[in-house]
């Protein structure tokens, strides 16, 4: 699938990866890790391509959900994306994903890496 991002320009998306920081232990101690507010990590071009047929993608739609397949340039930071984080959309900050599966390099290239990603989700 990353066959089809690799013409500049073709990462048309601009998405915040963000990721919860430290919340607050109600005592003014030290927060718990993980389970503070999404903060934006870093913002990057990617590429989302909506997953269609089979099964299981026809139910998530029944259920308002809507998988996609997102490509990103691979580098130190989107190397470190993980299910535990959320992308919202830069230019609709109404549109949030939940990252649901970890990232992979498709072509064994090291160039591109690709994730699942799910509109309509909580997070």
């Amino acid at each position: 699938m990353a066959e089809n991002f690799r013409r500049a320009g073709a990462l048309r998306e601009r998405l915040h990866f963000q990721q919860r920081g430290d919340g607050d232990d109600g005592m003014g101690g030290p927060g718990m890790p993980g389970v503070g507010p999404f903060a934006t990590v870093f913002t990057a071009a990617a590429g989302m391509k909506p997953r269609t047929g089979g099964e299981g993608v026809d139910a998530a739609r029944l259920g308002g959900t809507q998988p996609f397949v997102v490509t990103v340039r691979n580098t130190s930071k989107t190397r470190g994306i993980t299910v535990a984080w959320q992308l919202v959309d830069a230019r609709d900050e109404a549109r949030v994903f939940a990252v649901v599966s970890p990232p992979a390099d498709p072509d064994g290239k090291n160039q591109w890496l690709e994730f699942l990603a799910t509109e309509g989700v909580p997070s």
